[in-house]
């Protein structure tokens, strides 16, 4: 069974083009894309009112990304290209309705593509595909909420039920979610997080004592050198190319770590002023490694080698001893592992000559040790991600690069709230604190069995285990890795609900029952029994703010993520004594009260959250403070680990996003970037790979992913060649996601390797 239709993935009309790659991102090109896709999508009056609200105070905050709006001024269009898609995706004049559903059958939308999924429009009404019928019906809300309610009574054990949270669920949505499924009585709280930047909070936990970034927006702008590894910003999280911009322009230095030259690493043209609108770019990275896939480990422990040459070597110490003994513990055993690793292995693992990795360790060293490294996808999905993460911590201890003003680790999220719902208790493995505060609040008694994740969820329904799936958001199956494990998975439930704002292929793979629950989006005002509501969200930089939609819902039947949530907990567990699960959806001021008074951090919400910038989490590494079991940060020193191919003759491949998507949600089939239009089903790879197997530029592959359980297939893929270190290469997902096997996940974080897949190819 083979999920995704690869031959609409480009249209027959308008063939494959393609250009030189660009060397800077935005300028006009991303203005002109931004309103050709607001207003053709959207429209003129309806698209130009959400883009003036978002990300403005009082308005609300973008569904795209989790990067941080200014906290003092805002320019009136504070968003960028992607944010703008985004919100004409989700603002779109177009509907989905039962005509809609009439008209197609289940199998005749599986064979249209992910982008046409997306341009029908948005859902109007909750709808029911029954065991054997071939096409979506009509449902009441209260019958869609029976029905989930009578599946999860019937089970034999709450943990037979799975609840996944997508990263742009809100705040409040989240704690509800979690207080339901815990009323519920299981811990099978899935998230996106633990297909993204899961394997960041095990590393930086056990480190330091906080899984999220530690820096702010300011101390990127005063930073010395800021370290951007495995991200490509210009098309995943636009907006922070204004801050490394701003960063250059006060001296700061960006040094760029990818096996993929990017656009966004190369230069900026920023939009907003004139420069930047007449396409003249500023240089932004002034040292690019194209690193080998996975060897980003090598070149963080190639710097902390040379800062340990360059301390013995001079007479004023460049480690910040003194940082190290107040502060720290495991540093001389970290020293003895930079001492028993050779240059040798850290120039064959990384692909960067010793030269260049010097010249990086001095640039960190030059000045006041300024030091902000960030980091993405491409660090934390790999086997050894954590132990690569926590090499990037040993660096920054080593030279006291934390607890101080533009110095500081910054894990770049990708969900606009997936940081907030994971504070709000969206976590299978929840610390025994908050189980503690959950159960003096609301005094129940929460269950402590650890939950499934995503990877244990999946493996759960396909044995049977698990019977029952809801969605908060998102495309599970598409996100998900190993797409045809993940549908049969999904296929063995007696009930798949989604609760979501437009089309996607999760809805046509469904368990014996499919339910769709169409909810309000960002851009939409939410108006209750008790009056108009905001919804929170917290920032890449811990910070919580208001989003307050302005936009008329697009359909008079959609519910709110938080009714639902509450609608469905009142079916199921009932009120108690301590909750009134109706009420909270009335007025989610309650839902903020219960919040303070479970959460720390949250004191005054309803107050402070109305302030206009919104407020900062606690964040102890800020004040040197490390909640970890021994009260200190932590080197580790584990021995230099790189992923390796089975068959030297192979390639590794890493999947990755387009321009013109956003996650699964593609808007557009270009890549503007990378030079390549109308198209997705490609492949990169590395000239002289091509030549060596006889690969023309264009022809058609298939690929073969390779792993302990066998082999699994893609065919159709475009060959481009694209500059990249030799061995490797790239292709999108979620088109390439059906190679990333089940059971290849990172130590500890158990989060899929998406970025490192052995696979071999063959001309078809």
């Amino acid at each position: 069974m083979h999920i995704i239709n690869h031959s609409n993935m480009q249209s027959e009309d308008a063939p494959l083009t393609r250009k030189d790659p660009k060397t800077w991102a935005a300028g006009s090109p991303a203005v002109i894309s931004s309103l050709k896709q607001v207003m053709s999508t959207a429209g003129p009056v309806r698209g130009t009112k959400a883009l003036l609200d978002l990300n403005q105070m009082g308005g609300f905050d973008c569904p795209s990304c989790a990067w941080p709006d200014p906290d003092d001024h805002r320019a009136m269009t504070e968003f960028c290209e992607n944010g703008a898609k985004a919100i004409a995706s989700e603002a779109t004049s177009k509907i989905i309705d039962e005509r809609f559903f009439a008209k197609y059958s289940i199998d005749e939308l599986m064979q249209k593509s992910d982008y046409w999924h997306d341009q029908q429009g948005r859902l109007t009404s909750p709808m029911v595909l029954r065991e054997g019928a071939t096409h979506y019906q009509a449902i009441s809300w209260d019958d869609a909420f029976t029905l989930m309610a009578d599946e999860l009574k019937s089970l034999d054990h709450p943990d037979e039920a799975v609840f996944y949270t997508s990263g742009r669920t809100s705040n409040e949505a989240a704690f509800l979610y979690q207080l339901f499924t815990r009323n519920y009585g299981t811990n099978n709280l899935p998230d996106c997080s633990n297909m993204c930047h899961e394997s960041s909070g095990s590393a930086l936990g056990p480190s330091v004592g906080i899984g999220k970034g530690t820096v702010t927006l300011d101390d990127l702008h005063t930073a010395d050198v800021i370290i951007c590894v495995g991200q490509n910003p210009g098309t995943n999280h636009p907006r922070m190319l204004a801050s490394l911009e701003h960063c250059v322009k006060n001296g700061g230095e960006i040094v760029a770590i990818n096996p993929l030259r990017e656009a966004g690493l190369l230069g900026f043209a920023h939009p907003q002023n004139l420069k930047g609108a007449l396409n003249i770019a500023t240089p932004l990275a002034d040292q690019y490694l194209q690193v080998k896939v996975n060897g980003d480990m090598a070149i963080f422990r190639g710097i902390a080698k040379t800062i340990f040459a360059r301390d013995e070597a001079s007479a004023v110490s460049v480690i910040d001893r003194e940082f190290i003994a107040e502060h720290s513990a495991g540093f001389e055993e970290y020293a003895q592992a930079c001492a028993n690793t050779t240059w040798e292995r850290i120039i064959e693992d990384s692909g960067i000559s010793r030269e260049e990795i010097e010249k990086l360790a001095d640039k960190i060293i030059a000045k006041d040790k300024k030091l902000i490294t960030c980091w993405a996808m491409g660090l934390t999905q790999h086997k050894n991600s954590v132990d690569t993460i926590r090499e990037v911590v040993n660096v920054h201890l080593m030279i006291g690069a934390l607890g101080r003003e533009s110095a500081g680790l910054c894990p770049v999220r990708g969900h606009s709230n997936v940081q907030g719902d994971r504070t709000m208790g969206i976590y299978e493995k929840l610390p025994e604190s908050f189980h503690l505060s959950l159960e003096k609040v609301f005094k129940f008694e929460s269950p402590r069995k650890h939950g499934y994740d995503v990877v244990e969820a999946i493996h759960a329904m396909h044995k049977g285990e698990a019977k029952f799936f809801l969605a908060m958001g998102g495309n599970f199956l598409q996100a998900a890795p190993d797409t045809d494990f993940t549908a049969e998975a999904l296929q063995k439930c007696n009930i798949t609900a989604h609760v979501v704002t437009k089309l996607n292929r999760s809805l046509l793979v469904t368990g014996k029952t499919g339910l769709i629950l169409p909810c309000l989006g960002r851009t939409e005002s939410d108006i209750q029994k008790e009056g108009p509501q905001f919804i929170t969200c917290e920032n890449s930089m811990g910070i919580v703010h208001s989003s307050t939609g302005r936009l008329k819902p697009i359909s008079k039947r959609l519910m709110s993520e938080s009714a639902i949530v509450a609608n469905l907990a009142h079916k199921v567990v009932g009120n108690t004594e301590t909750i009134d699960w109706l009420a909270f959806a009335d007025n989610y001021d309650l839902i903020r009260d219960a919040i303070e008074a479970t959460i720390p951090g949250f004191e005054n919400f309803n107050i402070r959250v109305r302030k206009p910038a919104g407020f900062y989490l606690p964040n102890n590494v800020k004040q040197r403070i490390w909640d970890t079991p021994n009260g200190k940060a932590n080197f580790s020193a584990p021995e230099l680990s790189i992923f390796k191919k089975k068959d030297h003759s192979r390639l590794i491949l890493q999947t990755l996003r387009s321009h013109d998507q956003y996650n699964t949600t593609i808007y557009g089939l270009d890549d503007r970037y990378r030079g390549i239009g109308n198209a997705r089903m490609i492949i990169f790879l590395n000239p002289d790979d091509m030549k060596e197997r006889g690969i023309k530029p264009v022809q058609k592959l298939k690929i073969t992913s390779h792993w302990d359980d066998g082999e699994r297939h893609a065919e159709g893929f475009l060959a481009i060649p694209y500059e990249m270190p030799r061995g490797s290469a790239a292709a999108y997902f979620p088109e390439a996601n059906v190679l990333v096997p089940i059971d290849s996940t990172a130590d500890i974080s158990n989060t899929p390797t998406s970025k490192a897949i052995e696979i071999s190819l063959e001309v078809m």
